[in-house]
């Protein structure tokens, strides 16, 4: 007994299949990709060398139309081979009664083979325009009437790291209403920075004129990671040091709680456990008292975690990664001339730059999950106390999280002391 097997597979839509997917011991395997010359190659062999099965995974394998696929079946059908498709059932392979499941099969292929194209082509996606750009010719342009808008957005959210803030300041100051959810869209937009993402959940980068620059982007994705650390709410909060401190005695996090006396305008702001299960509880803290350390600590210690950091290995990975991102760019460079030589045809180029650029933007992904350079200087900067008095509270918020992972509050018999865990 004779089996043998046939894979087509379209490169713009799938990867080719493992040669061990059948189970089977298989005589001989045939695959095409794109083209089906090795399909025809099958049925001419198959009249002087007789197979007794054909493994397909799916009957639509055989042609691109009903009338091919026909074609095909009778072939087989004259050559006395049995058919046998993995990922149907044998009713399909039999009763061509069925066809139109198989012509609506073809039909979403033919719709992803387009989509597919205009990948290759880096091509704008279907769908509504982001706001903040138009579509000219299948690209996208800036649109100078709402690109503004966006921008100051992006710059108002990378001032103070708020997102419910950015929001209502666009509300307030243009009139553009917008949810939270749409700003965090924006926020994560691949368009915004000059990239367009496809369905597939792959992204070219530099496909059209960003509104905003490479690093304020990495900026931005270091700011929402920052922010998921958070308990919900607080990243807008009024008070710099609201989300970040918890009592190591209790293991509960401690909110900002303001208090007022009749009758008297001051108001006073203290430290407490949320969830505190002791008895008696542990006793809250005067905010400015935590804040007056906090600032001391940061002064003292910041600058001794940055030296401790190995900044020669994170510089061999960035200049690996960059050294990778200029290889692929030569490589790119270099396609047109080889079809000129007639090295590769069109769509092979085609399909080969697509790849490409999907690497570089991988690469670019992973230079934006690094420290920023500059974070050796940053530290000398804001290791002197001055600095953060002279900021407002949200202005601080924004330094604070920009370097603090959590402010634990060490307790005593009737002291305190404060650690802060940085996030590098």
């Amino acid at each position: 007994m004779k089996i043998i097997a046939y894979t087509y597979t379209n490169p713009l839509l799938e990867p080719a299949p493992e040669p061990n997917l059948w189970g089977w011991e298989l005589d001989k395997l045939y695959q095409d990709m794109g083209k089906r010359s090795q399909l025809l190659q099958l049925l001419r062999d198959a009249k002087t060398e007789r197979a007794d099965y054909l493994l397909i995974r799916r009957i639509e394998e055989l042609g691109d139309s009903i009338p091919e696929i026909n074609s095909r079946l009778s072939e087989l059908v004259a050559l006395n081979i049995k058919l046998i498709t993995t990922e149907q059932t044998a009713d399909m392979q039999a009763d061509l009664v069925q066809l139109q499941q198989i012509q609506y099969e073809q039909r979403s292929r033919s719709i992803r083979q387009g989509h597919a194209r205009n990948r290759l082509n880096a091509l704008t996606p279907p769908g509504k325009v982001p706001y903040g750009y138009r579509r000219i010719k299948d690209r996208y342009a800036i649109d100078r009437t709402t690109s503004p808008v966006v921008k100051d957005f992006f710059d108002r959210f990378l001032l103070y790291g708020s997102l419910r803030g950015a929001v209502r300041y666009l509300a307030q100051k243009y009139g553009k209403k917008i949810s939270v959810t749409t700003g965090k869209r924006w926020l994560i937009n691949p368009v915004y920075r000059g990239d367009t993402a496809y369905q597939n959940k792959q992204t070219l980068s530099d496909t059209h004129a960003p509104i905003i620059s490479r690093e304020e982007a990495a900026q931005i994705d270091r700011l929402l990671r920052r922010n998921r650390r958070l308990p919900p709410r607080t990243a807008s909060a009024n008070r710099s040091l609201a989300g970040l401190v918890s009592c190591t005695s209790c293991s509960s996090p401690m909110t900002v709680v303001s208090v007022t006396k009749p009758r008297k305008p001051n108001e006073y702001l203290y430290l407490r456990p949320t969830s505190c299960p002791k008895k008696p509880k542990c006793r809250s803290l005067a905010y400015e008292e935590v804040l007056q350390q906090t600032i001391q600590t940061i002064c003292r210690d910041l600058p001794l975690a940055v030296n401790g950091m190995n900044f020669s290995q994170l510089d061999g990975v960035k200049n690996f990664w960059l050294t990778e991102i200029a290889t692929k760019q030569e490589i790119l460079a270099q396609l047109p001339d080889l079809i000129d030589n007639g090295i590769l045809d069109v769509e092979t180029a085609t399909l080969r730059s697509y790849n490409l650029r999907i690497e570089i933007s991988e690469l670019q992904g992973k230079l934006a999950t690094l420290p920023p350079v500059n974070l050796r200087s940053v530290a000398q900067l804001v290791s002197i106390p001055q600095f953060w008095f002279d900021l407002s509270e949200s202005e601080r918020r924004f330094y604070f999280r920009e370097f603090i992972r959590q402010v634990e509050i060490i307790r005593h018999d009737i002291s305190w002391q404060l650690q802060i865990i940085f996030i590098f």
